[in-house]
């Protein structure tokens, strides 16, 4: 029997070609998750980014140790001042001195290497030729960004975590402001934190997905979106905006710290996962739409 089956054996007059695929052929089946995961696993780049988050505790670790107790000569107290008093705060602190950068690299590395790099090793027609089917090699990648993103979240807390009890013991999480949040709100707290950063970095995995589908040089995918948050950033600090800075993602992107209070407030994180996940709806579609409809030559 031959190899092939017709998809319509009687297709109608003036109807499409009929179009031949293999025998046991499922467009659900190609370029499998776990088989991408591991691809991108075992790139450099992945493990680069991962050696930095897991070092970054120990530099701020030593910078504690080298330069004193944190917020010495400081008017205002803020959550930088209580890094020393356990394990909970050094995990704190890790995320507050990240967040506003260094975070966002392995969100839109992550994102926006994927595709372009297909692109520039010119191995992307291949893949669409096996045959993947378009929407299925971006559901793939973006799947596997995402995830890679998030695991590199979760990674800097959890050394951090792990680092500062060594350094300085279990214990509750010491607010600024006075008071403590007892081990269990702590933790809780700590998971809603990265929960929330995930969620306000997808406008930057939205925005690196969607430029990595428009070209072919990963660093300009990457590039960009690291330079959009910047421009972001930079525009919500013009206060003559006003209101204006509310549609900013960057705006919402400290709303955590009102998990980091006696009495936790949820308004301002409502609002910026509200604002995050439109836009990255917005431009996941956008690379969706234009990659269906792109002339791959790479």
């Amino acid at each position: 029997m031959s190899t092939l089956t017709e998809r319509a054996e009687h297709a109608q007059p003036g109807s499409p070609r009929p179009v031949e695929v293999a025998d046991g052929y499922s467009a659900g089946r190609t370029l499998p998750l776990r088989v991408e995961l591991v691809r991108q696993l075992k790139r450099r780049r992945t493990m680069v980014m991962g050696g930095i988050l897991f070092a970054l505790p120990l530099v701020l670790l030593i910078a504690f140790q080298v330069g004193g107790s944190p917020g010495e000569g400081n008017n205002r107290v803020n959550l930088m001042d209580t890094a020393t008093a356990s394990g909970a705060n050094f995990a704190a602190v890790n995320l507050f001195a990240a967040a506003g950068f260094l975070l966002v690299i392995p969100v839109a590395l992550f994102c926006g290497d994927t595709v372009a790099s297909e692109a520039s090793w010119s191995s992307l027609r291949y893949l669409l030729a096996a045959p993947v089917p378009r929407a299925r090699l971006l559901w793939s990648k973006l799947v596997v960004g995402l995830t890679l993103s998030l695991a590199a979240l979760v990674l800097l807390p959890v050394v951090a975590l792990a680092v500062g009890t060594a350094a300085y013991g279990w214990g509750p999480l010491e607010l600024p402001t006075g008071g403590e949040l007892a081990t269990g709100a702590a933790t809780q707290a700590l998971v809603i934190t990265v929960a929330y950063i995930f969620v306000s970095q997808l406008v930057t995995a939205g925005m690196a997905f969607w430029l990595s589908t428009r070209t072919d040089a990963p660093l300009g995918a990457v590039g960009g979106a690291v330079g959009l948050t910047i421009v972001g950033n930079v525009l919500d600090s013009v206060t003559a905006l006003g209101d204006w800075r509310h549609f900013l993602p960057a705006h919402w992107q400290y709303a955590w710290l009102d998990v980091v209070r006696p009495q936790p407030e949820y308004t301002d994180m409502i609002q910026g996962v509200s604002v995050s996940i439109t836009y990255a709806l917005v431009l996941f579609a956008l690379a969706f739409r234009g990659f269906g409809r792109k002339d791959v030559v790479s």
